[in-house]
């Protein structure tokens, strides 16, 4: 055997032993989509828009928003299900999406739990109690008083059976042991109309919904169901600090299918808090209502966990029948 041939077969035997490049050792090296599941202006694609231009600046590769509306975003979620697991497809995840749909839906095309690799949470979704102006209503205490002294006549609007919205006010009605008539409608902007209009005397919204009218007078914002006090907003009341052991939590968050490579999923988070946690895009989300809270990933995952619980607790306990 020649001492070249010996040569040649040492470097292959080396070439077994040095392991092939991840695909996180050259991630991103193409486009990324994020899917949303809701209409374009919704807070969960505005957020997806605000980390889509941050990730492209950061990494130089476009990233797509691709809104896929319908089935209550199950039709996005079941997409993202069955995508790829290469950190190329990722998807906006909502409460509503990963814990309350399994519940509202017979059939739903994914697991919330097996289906997914949590990424990072991006916030929390601001959602207040606002009642119409012309009402003499104040408080939380206000409302408890009035609806107990006409209970049934006091209705209330949420952007749809199983929101939560929708569940903030069963939660109201079970906290406070008060008969109040939910009105689902078929997004927040309706809810504001009716409210508006006096059809509905107050409303479950998000604040992005409920600020622009609140500002001119139409309506009052009396609380947020948040744990505590909104910072933007701090002599705004929780329901909680009038009814004792009420919380409502509604959350915006990154998500990719299952499997995806740990690498990639932490280089996706480091990348994400750095975004989330620039004091511009603080105050643009700000803005939507929305709380940044940069989590981890085993955070996010406990989150979807304990919100399964929840909200299959409420849900029942609404009487909201699976369509």
């Amino acid at each position: 055997m020649t001492s070249c041939f010996r040569g040649a077969l040492l470097v292959g035997a080396l070439a077994w032993l040095i392991p092939a490049p991840s695909n996180a050792q050259s991630y991103p090296s193409r486009p990324i989509t994020i899917v949303v599941g809701y209409t374009p202006g919704a807070v969960s694609d505005l957020s997806a828009r605000t980390i889509a231009e941050g990730l492209n600046a950061a990494w130089g590769q476009p990233v797509i928003v691709d809104n896929r509306p319908g089935s209550g975003s199950n039709i996005a979620a079941g997409m993202v299900a069955r995508a790829p697991a290469d950190g190329y497809t990722l998807m906006v995840g909502t409460d509503a999406t990963l814990t309350s749909n399994v519940f509202l839906y017979r059939h739903t095309p994914f697991d919330p739990v097996k289906d997914f690799a949590p990424v990072t949470n991006f916030g929390a979704n601001i959602i207040c109690l606002a009642v119409n102006a012309d009402l003499p209503l104040k408080s939380v205490a206000d409302v408890i008083a009035y609806a107990k002294a006409n209970p049934g006549k006091l209705s209330y609007g949420s952007s749809g059976a199983g929101s939560p919205h929708h569940l903030a006010g069963e939660l109201l009605h079970q906290k406070a042991g008060i008969e109040i008539t939910h009105i689902p409608y078929k997004g927040g902007g309706a809810a504001v109309n009716d409210l508006l209009g006096g059809h509905i005397g107050m409303a479950f919204l998000s604040l992005s919904a409920a600020v622009p009218q609140a500002n001119s007078g139409k309506i009052r914002i009396i609380a947020v169901v948040e744990k505590t006090r909104y910072a933007a907003m701090p002599d705004v009341l929780t329901i909680g600090e009038t009814v004792p052991g009420f919380e409502m939590s509604s959350w915006v968050g990154l998500f990719a299918p299952a499997g995806t490579p740990q690498p990639i999923i932490a280089q996706l988070n480091a990348a994400v808090a750095k975004i989330l946690n620039t004091e511009s895009v603080k105050a643009k989300l700000a803005i939507l209502g929305l709380v940044v809270v940069a989590s981890s990933p085993a955070q996010l995952a406990e989150t979807v966990k304990d919100g399964l619980k929840v909200r299959g607790e409420l849900v029942k306990a609404a009487g909201i029948q699976p369509e």
